[in-house]
């Protein structure tokens, strides 16, 4: 059942993530999104706004909208994401029954590398990427809990996903995939998290969630068994050993788990998203 109460803002609706996230949730919300890039796909559907967080400002569009939840899925400058971030979260002081979801990063613990990360752990990061989305994530929190969700994301695969079309590039051109044999991870896909972050909406949850696979896999092995789902024969590898001891980078819950029917291992992102239809 469509709930047209519900108004949704989907910042970064045209890339892979946010469009991925705007299929799911218009069929049963009244949902808007954002695009940078002019094109029909875009430019002639009448739920979707030009926007360039570089050079426009966010207030136009939510104005417009008056959005009951804004999904921020959005890229580019960091600097302008942070002031983007900081205006909506003055609109969420005034509209005090608004919220936010943020899609951040395992990447917000990249300093660590021996254990896995949960939910209530300390931050650290030696990344400018990571370093950028716990900037983020210290704005948001300053709003009251009932009006935030954080959703740290692992590495996101998917037909579409800009990994895999780098892959298939690489593979194209004759050049060496990456593998990164001691990095120790878990994954997550477009469809998964839609999933997830449907129940999160439906529910009203609030807080501070890990969407990734409960088990952990080795980057090359994973790359190794994505190849096969691609049908990729004999490609070239090159091995990066940024360390001789085995590095973590992976988000697991332990605080905010969700039900067991939205959790999911990382063979379940191969055998149900990367099959070639």
């Amino acid at each position: 059942m469509k709930d047209k109460k519900t108004r949704i803002l989907i910042l970064g609706a045209s890339g892979f993530l946010g469009h991925s996230i705007y299929k799911e949730l218009s069929q049963y919300f009244n949902t808007f999104g954002t695009y940078r890039i002019p094109t029909k796909k875009f430019s002639n559907n009448k739920k979707f706004f030009e926007f360039n967080h570089e050079e426009d400002d966010v207030f136009e569009i939510i104005e417009k909208i008056n959005p009951s939840l804004i999904v921020s899925a959005i890229r580019g400058a960091f600097e302008t994401q942070i002031i983007l971030h900081r205006h909506i979260v003055q609109y969420l002081k005034i509209n005090n029954k608004a919220k936010i979801i943020f899609l951040s990063s395992a990447n917000v613990f990249d300093a660590y590398s021996k254990y896995p990360s949960y939910e209530k752990d300390t931050r650290l990061s030696h990344s400018i990427y990571g370093l950028f989305k716990i900037k983020i994530e210290h704005i948001i929190q300053k709003l009251p809990k009932n009006q935030w969700v954080i959703i740290r994301l692992p590495m996101v695969f998917g037909n579409k996903s800009n990994r895999v079309s780098v892959i298939k590039e690489l593979v194209k051109t004759n050049e060496p995939i990456e593998l990164f044999p001691n990095l120790v991870m878990n994954v997550c896909s477009s469809e998964r998290l839609n999933r997830q972050l449907h129940f999160i909406i439906n529910r009203n949850k609030y807080g501070i969630y890990h969407c990734g696979s409960y088990d952990l896999v080795h980057h090359d092995y994973f790359i190794k068994d994505l190849l096969k789902y691609l049908d990729i024969n004999n490609p070239k590898y090159k091995f990066v050993y940024t360390t001789n001891n085995e590095r973590y980078l992976a988000v697991l819950s332990k605080y905010n788990k969700l039900p067991k029917y939205l959790q999911f291992e990382s063979s379940d992102v191969l055998k149900e998203h990367l099959t070639i239809k």
